[in-house]
């Protein structure tokens, strides 16, 4: 079988990023460029801004992708994009490009879901072992689903609220850390100890998530402490928020473990690039002799690469899409 090279486009939120992908786990080129400095003035991504820098940015991106491989648009095999989920103006942006190339270059069309890449993230350089038990941790999900083979999955919980990466960002916000927050929090939580009592969210049997109780109970901490005219101690308090959160994490995976025996286990997004929550993960794994795929750190967020990972089994499926396709905000991979 002679092998795919696969032009992937991912513009969902605020990194503006083509890759080349050779067979669905060979990274042949990757580009990407981030406008967080831009949006830190604001203290987070505002969609407009995020939008028109995409439409400034993509055709340098690509250029520059194809610069790095020494290779040209019809050398590719099939064009791929993340169409969904994510914010609506700047998936347009990605998408409609991709339309253009693979209309020009008359190559087949592959729509991605964004979530589905994260998860495919773990697939370059490495396989996906299943069934397993995927963790999918960003500023926007927080989901547990069961794989049994590529693309078939089952939704086992989701976040009935707030999503771990969203509330690691409010929560840096409050105690006066700068936009990324999840990185952040990270970095002074190394320096406190977990000595705020905060509440466990969600603490039953099943497989769903909730961060919105515990973002309030910190915000409603602090705000109590400064009305007291008490000071916060913030390393302690990024420690104790970032110990209760990734907790709940573990105790859902280890739940699903103990019921499941699977023995497979997955994380992707934005938030598997914290080591804290990696090494706790992967404790949970080692008490269950489960094996954990951990996604290389340039992976685990926003990027290309993923997309082309992803939309390798759909190529070989033949599942193309049409030049009608349009961009969803909010689809689920379930």
């Amino acid at each position: 079988m002679k092998d795919v090279y696969i032009l992937s486009v991912e513009t969902s939120c605020d990194e503006t990023s083509i890759a080349i992908v050779k067979n669905g786990n060979e990274v042949v080129a990757l580009t990407i460029l981030t406008q967080m400095d831009v949006h830190a003035n604001f203290g987070g991504v505002v969609p407009e801004i995020a939008s028109r820098m995409h439409t400034e940015n993509i055709t340098m991106v690509l250029e520059d992708t194809l610069n790095k491989a020494n290779m040209k648009v019809s050398d590719m095999d099939a064009i791929a994009v993340t169409y969904a989920p994510g914010l609506l103006g700047s998936l347009l942006v990605g998408v409609e490009f991709a339309k253009v190339l693979s209309y020009i270059y008359n190559k087949p069309l592959i729509k991605v879901n964004h979530l589905v890449g994260h998860i495919y993230a773990n697939k370059i350089d490495n396989k996906l072992h299943f069934p397993c038990l995927a963790l999918i941790i960003s500023g926007g999900h927080t989901e547990l689903i069961k794989m049994t083979g590529d693309y078939e999955f089952e939704m086992l919980g989701e976040t009935q609220d707030d999503a771990i990466g969203e509330a690691f960002d409010k929560v840096a916000r409050v105690i006066g850390l700068p936009y990324p927050g999840g990185p952040n929090i990270e970095k002074l939580a190394r320096e406190g100890t977990n000595s705020y009592k905060l509440p466990k969210p969600v603490n039953d049997d099943t497989y769903n998530f909730s961060y919105s109780g515990l973002k309030s109970s910190v915000i409603n901490l602090v705000n109590n402490e400064r009305q007291r005219g008490n000071e916060i101690n913030k390393a302690d308090l990024a420690c104790s928020f970032q110990t209760t959160a990734v907790e709940e994490l573990t105790r859902k995976l280890e739940l699903a473990l103990k019921n499941t025996d699977i023995k497979n286990v997955i994380i992707a997004g934005g938030v598997s690039a914290n080591k804290y929550l990696r090494g706790k993960v992967q404790e949970v794994c080692d008490k269950y002799n489960a094996e954990l795929a951990l996604p290389e750190f340039i992976y685990c967020t926003d990027n290309a690469a993923m997309i082309g990972a992803a939309a390798y089994p759909l190529y070989l499926k033949g599942e193309f899409a049409d030049l009608d396709l349009n961009a969803s905000s909010n689809t689920n991979i379930c």
